[in-house]
């Protein structure tokens, strides 16, 4: 018997999330295209990922890294709430203009992987005198 330590998603957000996957803009496009199948050394992102109440552009949940596209419907203050809520759910959030995807992705590919990078988990060290 398999158990689920997250509650089932709202039906809605879940429509929602499959409705926005069909609907990518350019730039969620070609973002994407770089980013699946573990084309960005092996790491695993989701696109139009849920975190309620919101669903991120593309979430790695490996290093808890959220990468959101910011467009013509760009609002500061609705992104800074936004932000700050998915930062509360210990989450990294990068952002990008869609402009920037579109005119130097590999930049922005640079970017993530370099935060995806410094947010790799590190053992703790072992007290002094103990260990090997």
């Amino acid at each position: 018997m398999s158990y689920s330590s997250k509650p089932p998603l709202p039906t809605v957000t879940l429509g929602r999330a499959r409705r926005l996957r069909r609907n990518l803009t350019d730039a969620e496009r070609k973002l994407w295209n770089r980013l699946r199948n573990g084309q960005l050394c092996g790491l695993k992102f989701r696109r139009q990922h849920p975190v309620p109440p919101y669903i991120v552009d593309f979430y790695c949940e490996a290093r808890r890294l959220v990468v959101e596209l910011d467009g013509s419907q760009h609002n500061e203050d609705v992104d800074r709430v936004r932000t700050r809520f998915l930062e509360q759910q210990g989450l990294t959030v990068l952002r990008f203009w869609d402009n920037d995807v579109l005119l130097q992705v590999d930049a922005v590919l640079e970017a993530i992987l370099m935060m995806a990078e410094s947010l790799t988990l590190t053992p703790t060290p072992l007290p002094g005198g103990e260990g090997l």
